[in-house]
């Protein structure tokens, strides 16, 4: 076993974990949470506190992740809600395996290519009615709780419930994000009157802010169940108050939603187990960055050294194009997905790297991966632990909402292509491409696979080289959980162009500028967010990003 790893394992088995030697540049200068009970770690201090007073009172992590999840739809919305999508991996402590969720939803019956010309669309429109999908993030959290959690959803909402009632005051950075898409709010009415303050600003930070058309919807979906949503009058109102704005979602394309339970994919690295949900989504890419990676000591580059970053861009980019070319609906792929992280082939793409000189052409093409997203996990005192992720994709996602339902809907369908032939190609029905992935590792034993650590970065095309980065900075480099997630990333998108958090030095930049780089700085929003709980011999720690507002707790 490799020596790093050695290490790690003697001290988690001790309960304790490493700090780095040499501590990195930081983002900030916390703590590593420690819990002897259960942990959660959210992107908004009233998610975390919700979902921690669900635990508290005896609810488990799985209740505790759905009421987070909610509140976040409220504090959060230019990220999330139950107008998007959500995807779940979890460890059932009572039936001690992995278990994934897809809760997305497909294109409507009215959306076709052909539709699309006729308009004099040359790609899927990113905003506006054209752009939304079936929202599937309600039906997955209904999902979660029948199968595995203790709570009613009408119990799971209630924080949420109040909190958009009574308002709360937001944070720092939200306010920041929301401020950037005031444009984007005034051309839908619906979104302006529900989101911005006299139909006209964003609020500053410290400044309430209100939803009570969100509290009515929750409301209704507490007394009448999902179905008010998935074919019901909640639903109704929504789809024709998109079909006025010519959008292609009908209530049959609603009443026929369900979600899937999946089994998730993985691959081996030093004695743990990095698992990664199937498509539609762009997990796969975090499994051959890693499995490529591992034929090289990464140890000996040294951490965000020239050469260590640019092993970990040249690897993204050989990972990324695959996701261009194969990844879509799996009713629609060609490639087996197994072939795409199998051993004998990350052995060949490992060979295309050079270790001198950059690749150029190397790009991910045409599927959109820009996207704005909450992660959250939970893990409670029997042992369940649960990696979650929910997102209406942009910013505010289509910029739509239906008057009177204070739900933002997402633009996932704008992740299609028009492209002809092509497996992601716009079609009715059809799950889009899609960049959200919650992630999870297990540990290796010999009686067999442990629960170690649930974590995600949440962030559009970032998040697989942000799951690899804070993944490495743990296994490689013994860091703490706080310091792998506080670590200064890269975010590669196409090209030649890196970009850089400050934190990464001079030095750095010219050593990747001499291998054929073009390193730039880059602002908070391109390194997305991460939390995440790591399982101890006894009790939990958790980390925090300090990229975002929120911070883990546990008790």
């Amino acid at each position: 076993m490799h020596r790093s790893a050695g290490t790690l394992v003697l001290s988690l088995l001790t309960g304790t974990l490493l700090h780095a030697q040499e501590p990195p540049a930081t983002m900030a200068h916390r703590s590593t949470v420690y819990a002897p009970n259960a942990a959660i770690a959210t992107s908004q201090p009233l998610a975390t506190s919700a979902g921690l007073a669900v635990l508290q009172r005896g609810g488990n992590a799985i209740d505790a992740a759905v009421a987070a999840a909610a509140v976040l739809n409220v504090t959060e919305p230019h990220m999330t809600g139950m107008g998007g999508d959500m995807f779940a991996i979890l460890w059932s402590a009572r039936e001690r395996k992995l278990i994934g969720l897809h809760a997305n939803g497909r294109s409507g019956t009215l959306m076709t290519r052909e539709e699309l010309v006729r308009r004099g669309r040359e790609a899927v429109p990113s905003r506006g009615a054209e752009s939304v999908s079936v929202p599937g993030a309600l039906s997955g959290w209904a999902a979660l709780l029948e199968r595995y959690g203790t709570l009613s959803l009408a119990e799971a909402l209630a924080p949420a419930i109040r909190i958009a009632e009574a308002g709360f005051p937001v944070t720092p950075i939200i306010a920041e994000d929301w401020a950037q898409q005031v444009n984007v709010l005034q051309r839908d009415p619906g979104a302006a009157a529900t989101f911005l303050l006299g139909g006209e600003r964003s609020p500053a930070a410290g400044e309430w802010f209100r939803n009570p058309d969100l509290a009515r919807s929750f409301r209704q979906i507490a007394a009448q169940g999902p179905g008010a949503f998935y074919g019901g009058s909640l639903g109704k109102r929504v789809v024709d108050g998109l079909r006025q704005l010519g959008g292609f979602l009908t209530i049959e394309d609603l009443a026929a939603h369900r979600v899937s339970w999946v089994t998730p994919v993985s691959v081996p690295f030093q004695g743990y187990r990095l698992y990664e949900l199937p498509p539609p989504g762009q997990g796969v890419a975090a499994l051959q960055m890693l499995g490529i990676l591992a034929g090289y000591d990464l140890k000996a580059m040294g951490h965000n050294t020239p050469a260590y970053l640019h092993h970990l861009i040249e690897a993204k980019k050989l990972a990324y194009a695959d996701l261009a070319e194969h990844i879509a609906d799996p009713d629609h792929m060609r490639v087996p997905l197994e072939r795409m992280y199998a051993p004998a082939y990350l052995d060949s793409r490992r060979t295309l790297i050079n270790p001198g000189r950059a690749m150029e052409r190397m790009e991910p093409g045409n599927p959109l991966t820009a996207g704005e997203t909450i992660y959250l996990t939970v893990a409670d005192s029997a042992g369940n632990m649960i990696s979650f992720i929910n997102s209406v994709y942009g910013y505010f996602g289509s910029g739509v909402v239906v008057p009177g339902t204070g739900i933002m809907l997402q633009n996932r369908a704008s992740g299609f292509t028009m492209e002809e032939g092509h497996p992601n190609m716009v079609a009715p029905r059809k799950q889009p491409y899609h960049t959200i992935i919650p992630a999870f590792v297990t540990r290796e034993t010999p009686t067999g696979e442990e629960p170690w650590m649930s974590f995600g970065v949440m962030g559009g095309g970032h998040q697989p080289q942000g799951h690899v980065q804070v993944l490495l900075n743990m296994l490689v480099f013994g860091m703490d959980p706080q310091q792998a997630v506080d670590a200064p990333r890269f975010n590669h998108g196409g090209g030649l162009r890196v970009q850089l958090e400050p934190a990464i030095g001079t030095a750095v930049r010219d050593g990747l500028r001499a291998l054929g780089h073009e390193p730039v700085n880059a602002g908070r929003l391109s390194f997305g967010g991460a939390q995440l709980i790591v399982r101890l011999t006894r009790g939990y720690a958790a980390a925090s990003d300090p990229r975002k507002d929120g911070h883990a707790a546990g008790w």
